[in-house]
């Protein structure tokens, strides 16, 4: 796959989606609460992203769901375009958020119960919209979560222990590169497969339970095996990513990534309390658009577009009246978005930070504003 095709995936796995009815149960889901100084309109613009757009109009931007006004008609009623005209209207009874297309909230009623009629009446705004992948807004900045939607995974301890590994370089060479040669032990190649050489990282260890969740693995090459003799397969690298291969890095077959083909804020009310495990990149703390792990995952029933408020531990400080040692409350420190999910894992973008956020800190489901 080449890079353009990849980058297409990457966006069709962040491209904005959503399937809601009408209009939601006023009981089971109340509104979400409106901005005081939301637009009443806003023209989307190249470069920005749902969740900027969605705080311009909400108090919780992860509720974007509960008040997008969906439009049958289209082929993606979920995308949105820059130089879309978003309108905030009130529809019997209950704030929405639709394109305008020129007809007001009129158009928008119209278009999200299915109506066709009078169409003829009515005077559309030109709209232009290339179909392809790569121009919807997507859900958060590409550019801070392409590599580890791309390049990083999680394996288990016993596929890492089992996986074949690079013995050596061509002529001995330490270090090798796209279109030099490796030798690879410790496993059967197929002769003309492909494989991805991954360099594994540090494990992901539980901080309440100190389970074992998973080792992270970088991607860093791709290569052809090329032949076979007795025990050592040869392979050729065809492409280099980030860093030269090197003896020991493990060749593992590369695997298909199922991104979903929709991708938008939703609370992580379903999901338990978790805990920050690591800030990827080997940076101590994280700050907005950064990226992190946390220790729960999709058997925790974790969902890409999920979103987590992030707590910081309260200090423990001694009362000197009774001399005990009390643990002051946690603070608010942030939210973070899901955008990866693997069994006991996931990966998150920081997407509001006030202050250093830290490996250890809590994470728990928003708290929704009141109205």
């Amino acid at each position: 796959m080449n890079k353009k095709n990849r980058m297409n995936t990457l966006v069709l796995a962040v491209a904005i989606g959503l399937t809601i009815p009408m209009f939601a149960s006023a009981k089971n889901n109340p509104m979400p609460s409106v901005r005081a100084d939301a637009p009443n309109t806003y023209i989307v613009k190249k470069g920005d992203t749902l969740w900027d757009i969605s705080g311009k109009f909400l108090k919780d931007p992860w509720r974007w769901k509960d008040i997008w006004a969906v439009n049958p008609q289209v082929k993606n009623p979920h995308w949105i375009y820059p130089g879309d005209h978003l309108i905030l209207c009130n529809i019997k009874g209950r704030t929405v958020i639709g394109v305008d297309q020129g007809d007001g909230c009129v158009g928008v009623e119209r278009r999200m119960s299915g109506s066709v009629t009078n169409l003829d009446t009515v005077r559309l705004q030109p709209q232009i919209h290339v179909d392809a992948l790569d121009v919807a807004v997507p859900a958060v900045s590409l550019n801070s979560i392409k590599s580890w939607l791309i390049d990083g995974t999680v394996v288990d301890g016993s596929t890492l222990k089992k996986a074949p590994y690079v013995l050596a370089g061509h002529d001995r060479h330490v270090l090798a590169a796209a279109g030099d040669a490796v030798y690879v032990r410790g496993g059967i190649l197929v002769v003309g497969d492909s494989y991805g050489i991954y360099r594994a990282g540090d494990a992901y260890v539980d901080p309440e339970t100190k389970e074992v969740l998973g080792y992270e693995a970088r991607l860093i090459a791709r290569g052809t095996a090329t032949a076979l003799d007795k025990d050592v397969s040869t392979m050729e690298l065809t492409e280099s990513l980030q860093q030269e291969v090197r003896q020991g890095d493990k060749i593992l077959t590369e695997e298909v990534n199922n991104y979903p083909g929709i991708f938008y804020p939703t609370n992580s009310e379903n999901v338990a309390p978790g805990r920050l495990l690591r800030v990827l990149d080997g940076i101590d703390s994280a700050a907005i658009n950064s990226t992190i792990a946390i220790n729960r995952g999709t058997r925790e029933n974790v969902q890409v577009g999920q979103v987590f408020a992030i707590y910081r531990r309260g200090a423990l400080v001694q009362d000197r009246h009774d001399g005990q040692l009390v643990r002051l409350p946690s603070e608010r420190a942030g939210l973070a978005m899901v955008f990866r999910t693997f069994n006991k894992l996931s990966y998150a973008i920081v997407l509001e930070a006030k202050g250093a956020i830290k490996t250890g800190d809590e994470l728990r489901p928003p708290v929704t504003s009141g109205e």
